[in-house]
């Protein structure tokens, strides 16, 4: 459907959610979805492996996402600034990044609001310590 206007995330994250269902026997990763719409602000979908799909204040995955859980949950918190926010995804992926061997090297964090896609990367040497 042609709306000449960009999609909503949530419009975008429904298509993940048909797909990764219709094709739950073959795919092994779950998907996270996120973006800003003119209706509904900045948004966070997480599609697990089976093609559920959910709206989320924030969302991890992926290989080291095991590792920081509990991190996330206890650090997170609503109205947090976007400068803020980088940190703590900073911090995060670098912790996952201590404990999982498939993760690694640097972070490529992603800032999306209104004014479109900010991007940043941390080389290995800048990474948050924590040991």
């Amino acid at each position: 459907i042609e709306l000449d206007e960009p999609p909503l995330v949530e419009t975008a994250a429904n298509l993940f959610k048909d797909s990764c269902y219709r094709y739950r026997e073959e795919l092994t990763a779950g998907i996270l979805v996120a973006g800003w719409d003119r209706r509904r602000g900045g948004q966070v979908y997480s599609v697990p492996i089976g093609g559920m799909m959910a709206r989320q204040p924030v969302a991890v995955g992926g290989s080291g996402s095991s590792y920081i859980y509990g991190f996330v949950d206890s650090n997170y918190k609503p109205g947090l600034s976007k400068e803020q926010c980088l940190e703590l995804a900073a911090a995060a992926l670098s912790l996952a990044m201590e404990r999982d061997g498939s993760s690694g090297g640097v972070i490529r964090l992603a800032s999306i609001s209104e004014e479109g896609v900010e991007r940043r990367v941390i080389l290995g040497n800048q990474l948050p310590k924590f040991s």
